[in-house]
């Protein structure tokens, strides 16, 4: 089992920056690809970045490319979503996820955390 618990949402205005946190515990970290997905009201969840194991590759969505950097520490089994020029449509509740059988499928994650509001007011 693993254990994941995000940190780091909260309101801003577009145009700003958040840096969100996973902190991750149970079996080896280091052995699984990170990713984020998000969800908003009313739409699909949706994958926006993901990183892996050992942090060699990391993989985003078209509308992230560019604003957003993941990132991760194994030493201290966390990571990272670095979210810059935050726009209105970049609003939604954000989750972290574990996953050894994928990158962008939402479906090939086994470990979800419970998310992290994510408010960016125009």
């Amino acid at each position: 089992q693993v254990q994941l618990v995000e940190s780091g949402g909260a309101l801003v205005q577009a145009g700003g920056s958040l840096r969100l946190s996973c902190a991750a515990s149970g079996r080896t970290f280091s052995g699984y690809t990170m990713g984020w997905f998000r969800q908003a009201p009313g739409k699909e969840r949706e994958f926006v970045a993901a990183i892996t194991g050992n942090g060699d590759s990391a993989y985003y969505a078209d509308s992230v490319k560019g604003r957003f950097t993941i990132a991760r520490d194994n030493a201290k089994n966390t990571v990272f979503l670095q979210m810059n020029r935050l726009k209105a449509e970049d609003t939604a509740v954000y989750f972290c996820a574990a996953t050894t059988r994928g990158v962008t499928l939402g479906e090939l994650y086994d470990y979800w955390g419970q998310g992290t509001q994510v408010t960016a007011s125009s």
